[in-house]
């Protein structure tokens, strides 16, 4: 039946083509009725035929010299060809016969903003607001919606869709949008009201439900936004991004098991992403259970495999079990990936440090003092490296590098005062840590955790007390 309609349709073109083609060859009683000629034009245009649907609609207004809708017929095509003034020009006279068409303000609106005169276009439809209500008013509200966008002007943005909302409190066009808006422009206030409203008049709209939930979530009212969310599955027991929100929700107040009850709904009702595995590796984690968060995690990858800090994820799980082969196959697979990010290599440093390879930990961690010479970090670790393989002469070498390097970080001068106590230099170390406690008697804590012995000293623990007195 279809099938039939399709050549039924396609041989009246056929004849209306044939018709065009008499008249246009001057033919006795050749005529073609006005929307005949809105068709052939259509026609033409689908075709990408742009050159014969500019002549269908010339000659269309020869025969029909006052057609608002021919003339924008014609508007139309010459937008296609870039002739922008000129369609401005038919279009300020198809104006004259017909004020109303909406689709004269659309193409106006387009020509002006390839002359790239935004402003005008912003006037035009500014004004042909008061011209329309209803289904047309909200579309002029959409279009002048994107030219705000366009202009960068985005809280307009946000006030026309709450205007299509006001008029239209069940369009999905808008709820999804305003969604972004609210959330991009921070009016999380507004939009509570404007959506608590919608509610009162509509208690079984799924968006508006989820659209107060995100206000709630962007004010950090957790709890708030997922009983809200909670309204919306109800409705709508399939709304993916409800789940998918939902469970962001519960992760922030760490109410992991909840959070993952939630992702894996989202796994069911859509397509599979790693950062929803991620995130379920994520809670795990938080709770633990290093197996399956590793396993999220490498689901994770699977779908996503340049992510390097996917690999960095599942190496912090072995290390947390202490399988630091494990870990370093991981790592050396992230560090592939990106070879510049300091992190893994840290990681790495930190992971030979506990299978006392220190010579390869101090590679890593020497990579990344040369890579970010200023960063204490890894001058810590590089110290603290050296410290533990025995390198004590090296290891205060560093100390004074990383004390120059650093803008003079007092944490280094007690590195310094330890280290020199480890050899045996107790004059110089407690020189070194008077120096340190008059720059800062804070980082005491540092030298503690460095070297706990040093502190069961007689002479260190007077020279402490006489700074906390002093303090």
């Amino acid at each position: 039946m279809f099938d039939h309609q399709k050549e039924e349709e396609g041989g009246d073109i056929q004849e209306l083509i044939l018709r065009y083609h008499n008249l246009k060859q001057g033919r006795a009683n050749a005529y073609i009725e006005e929307d005949d000629f809105e068709r052939l034009i259509a026609h033409y245009d689908e075709q990408d035929e742009i050159g014969e649907a500019i002549q269908a609609a010339n000659l269309a207004l020869d025969q029909y010299p006052f057609s608002a809708l021919l003339m924008i017929k014609k508007a139309d095509l010459l937008l296609a060809t870039r002739k922008y003034k000129e369609a401005l020009l038919l279009l300020d006279t198809a104006a004259l016969y017909d004020h109303k068409d909406m689709n004269l303000f659309i193409l106006k609106t387009d020509a002006y903003l390839a002359l790239d005169q935004p402003e005008q276009a912003i006037v035009l439809l500014q004004e042909a607001l008061h011209l329309f209500e209803g289904a047309e008013r909200s579309e002029l509200l959409f279009e002048l919606a994107d030219v705000y966008d366009d202009h960068e002007a985005f809280d307009k943005v946000f006030d026309c869709l709450k205007l299509v909302l006001e008029d239209d409190p069940m369009n999905e066009e808008a709820l999804y949008k305003i969604c972004f808006w609210t959330d991009f422009t921070g009016r999380n206030e507004e939009s509570i009201r404007l959506h608590n409203r919608i509610i009162d008049e509509q208690p079984y709209n799924a968006l508006a439900w989820f659209n107060l939930a995100a206000a709630y979530q962007g004010f950090k009212l957790h709890e708030k936004a997922i009983d809200a969310y909670q309204y919306a599955i109800v409705i709508d027991e399939k709304f993916d991004y409800a789940y998918r929100n939902m469970g962001d929700a519960y992760l922030r107040i760490r109410k992991y098991k909840e959070a993952i009850e939630a992702l894996e709904k989202v796994l069911e009702l859509s397509r599979p992403e790693d950062v929803i595995y991620e995130a379920i590796g994520h809670c795990y984690h938080r709770m633990k259970n290093f197996a399956q968060a590793r396993f999220h995690y490498k689901k994770a990858v699977h779908l996503n495999p340049d992510d390097s800090r996917l690999y960095q994820k599942i190496a912090t799980t072995y290390m947390q079990e202490g399988q630091w082969q494990q870990a370093i196959k991981q790592l050396e697979h992230a560090l592939r990936i990106h070879k510049h990010i300091n992190e893994y290599s840290i990681l790495l440093g930190e992971c030979y440090m506990h299978l006392e390879l220190y010579k390869d930990a101090a590679i890593y961690f020497g990579t990344v003092v040369k890579n970010k010479p200023k960063q204490i970090g890894g001058w810590q670790s590089l110290i603290k490296c050296l410290v533990a393989n025995k390198q004590f002469e090296m290891a205060l070498e560093r100390t004074e590098l990383a004390y120059v390097s650093t803008s003079g970080k007092a944490v280094f001068i007690f590195y310094r005062s330890a280290i020199l106590y480890m050899l045996g230099k107790h004059a110089e170390a407690l020189l070194q840590l008077e120096m340190a406690l008059s720059k800062s008697t804070k980082l005491v804590s540092k030298l503690t955790k460095f070297y706990p012995e040093m502190m069961q000293d007689a002479k260190v623990a007077s020279l402490l007390s006489v700074y906390k007195k002093g303090k």
